[in-house]
């Protein structure tokens, strides 16, 4: 029997990305010797992450449709054909067994070819309100791997699967990882370790929340790890302290939830999962530039569950110091987000996806 082949497409951030690549890896370890492709937009990070994670990728002449009238918008129908012409050339060529779409906008065209050619399509769905690329594959789509309830509003419910979001496999144990944690990013052990997520590229609001409440957290004995993005090291390095750890990348995600004590973070849909499995304090503040408000909905959903704190960002100014100082230093509501939010992981995510995929190409 021929090696299977697999066509993965994801990317845009890391939300998109590090699914793919999950879910790819635990391919790799059931069928070593199959072939894996994976297609991004050309100018995206998935271009550098996938060739570190040790795939090839091909990239699309995509970009997503901007809300105001501008120059790149004029250029999308050009771009959308380049890149149906080129995904079909590409599912010619490598003859996949099946095409697996994590979001993102490279992820449109490709599995559109897909669905074209016959070839069995599955969608990863993120989050809790889907985007509108993800409603126009599901028509087509072999299966629909989702991590809320209640999607079938938007897609075709026979073929809907609650999974959950993949995650990296090393969040599993990041409860035995705190000394090796502490000593990596050379942390006070007697001191309170707060971490500040702002997801791959950044969140603005987020980091001049953290500048402006900087001195008044660390005043209160913790110490920080800031993440505030690659869009932002520049401005923000100035910052770096015994204290503070401020940087732009984490690449040991396991390590530092290991460290931390209580997490400030955006609402992205992987962030969400993965904070589920750590089972930490977690205070989200949800990004509102996003399509459909999504990240207010993915936090509203563990928030509801009691298993996790919100601010929104227009409620920061005025209650972000009170609210950080009272979770500082009330450890019952520490231990009771920690368990409610451990009940919503799904670990197993991963696993139930590929499983399906497995279905699909037997």
């Amino acid at each position: 029997m021929k090696p299977y082949k697999f066509i993965l497409s994801g990317g845009g951030t890391g939300g998109h990305i590090y699914p793919a690549l999950a879910i790819a890896n635990e391919l790799k370890l059931r069928f070593p010797d199959a072939e894996f492709l994976f297609v991004g937009a050309q100018d995206k990070m998935e271009m550098q992450k996938v060739p570190q994670a040790g795939y090839k990728i091909e990239g699309l002449w995509i970009a997503g449709l901007q809300r105001k009238l501008t120059l790149q918008n004029a250029m999308f129908p050009f771009k959308l054909v380049n890149s149906l012409l080129k995904s079909r050339k590409i599912i010619k060529s490598f003859k996949p067994n099946i095409a697996i779409g994590t979001g993102g906008f490279a992820s449109g065209p490709l599995l559109q070819m897909a669905n074209m050619a016959g070839v069995p399509t599955l969608i990863q769905e993120q989050n809790s309100f889907p985007g509108i690329t993800n409603k126009i594959l599901s028509k087509k789509a072999s299966a629909i791997c989702v991590a809320y309830e209640n999607l079938e509003r938007f897609f075709p419910k026979d073929k809907l699967m609650l999974t959950g979001n993949p995650v990296r496999q090393d969040l599993i144990t990041v409860g035995d990882k705190r000394n090796e944690a502490i000593a990596y990013f050379q942390l006070d052990n007697s001191k309170k370790t707060v971490l500040v997520l702002g997801g791959s590229l950044g969140a603005r609001r987020v980091n001049q929340l953290i500048e402006r409440e900087l001195e008044a957290i660390v005043g209160q004995d913790v110490q920080i790890i800031w993440q505030c993005g690659k869009l932002y090291f520049e401005e923000y390095k100035k910052f770096n302290s015994p204290q503070v750890k401020v940087m732009e990348f984490i690449e040991r995600m396991d390590l530092v939830y290991a460290a931390a004590d209580i997490i400030i973070s955006r609402a992205g849909a992987s962030s969400v999962s993965e904070l589920c499995i750590v089972g930490k304090p977690v205070l989200f503040i949800p990004s509102p530039n996003v399509a459909e408000d999504h990240q207010t909905k993915n936090a509203k959903a563990i928030v509801d569950k009691d298993g996790a704190m919100m601010l929104k960002e227009y409620e920061l100014e005025e209650l972000f110091a009170i609210v950080f100082h009272n979770l500082l230093n009330d450890e019952e509501k520490q231990e009771q987000l920690s368990q409610n939010i451990k009940k919503l992981a799904m670990p197993n995510a991963t696993k139930m996806i590929v499983d399906k995929i497995v279905a699909l190409i037997k």
